[in-house]
């Protein structure tokens, strides 16, 4: 899983990147909050982000602020990164759409289990969306029965959307999960086919 840091220290930037990278994880870094917007604006945007409190251009919670304005399925698990510690910096980074709070100096073992939880909760979002985009597909599905369908009245074709006629029995079965496999009624038996009809008759009345 991809993972962006936006530290502007470059011993910190460093120690994460090594850090982060053992951890079996593929590391994105930049120094400046500016160049962590413009990749977390791209569609392939890592799913967890490390940002820095104070940096250049743009800081840790105004880009909080801007990821959650992000119109997306699976948005992106920020972890703040600051020296700030006071409850009210917490609640602040908190408020701005931070999902999670890391101090510095930061313990490995914290920083490793927050990362966890991130990927945790990243892997489950992208579960339950891949869920939601199947149901809205099996509603969309449902719905492509319902309704008022105009239907020939001689021969029973379907006009479709795009103005096509089709075989009532095709247009069902790309529609729905229905096959047809095709019989006669005995009424139609009767009509089309007497003398088959009693055919079949006579040898239903045959002793066995």
């Amino acid at each position: 899983m991809k993972i962006l840091i936006a530290e502007d220290d470059l011993t910190s930037r460093m120690m994460l990147e090594l850090i982060i990278g053992k951890w079996s994880f593929e590391v994105v870094s930049v120094d400046d909050g500016r160049k962590a917007w413009e990749i977390l604006q791209q569609d392939d945007a890592p799913p967890i982000a490390i940002l820095d409190w104070e940096m250049p251009e743009i800081d840790g919670p105004e880009l909080c602020r801007r990821i959650k304005l992000l119109a997306r399925d699976n948005p992106t698990h920020v972890i703040l990164l600051t020296g700030r510690d006071s409850t009210e910096d917490v609640v602040s980074g908190l408020e701005a759409g931070a999902d999670d709070y890391v101090t510095k100096p930061f313990d490995l073992n914290e920083l490793r289990a927050r990362i966890n939880v991130a990927v945790r909760l990243v892997k489950t979002q992208a579960s339950l969306s891949q869920k939601l985009k199947e149901l809205k597909e099996a509603f969309e599905h449902v719905k492509t029965l319902q309704g008022i369908i105009p239907i020939c009245m001689h021969c029973h074709s379907i006009r479709s959307d795009t103005e096509a006629w089709h075989r009532l029995e095709a247009y069902i079965e790309q529609h729905s999960e229905a096959q047809f496999s095709h019989s006669i009624c005995p009424k139609c038996l009767h009509k089309y086919y007497p003398d088959l009809e009693g055919d079949m008759v006579r040898k239903q009345k045959k002793p066995q």
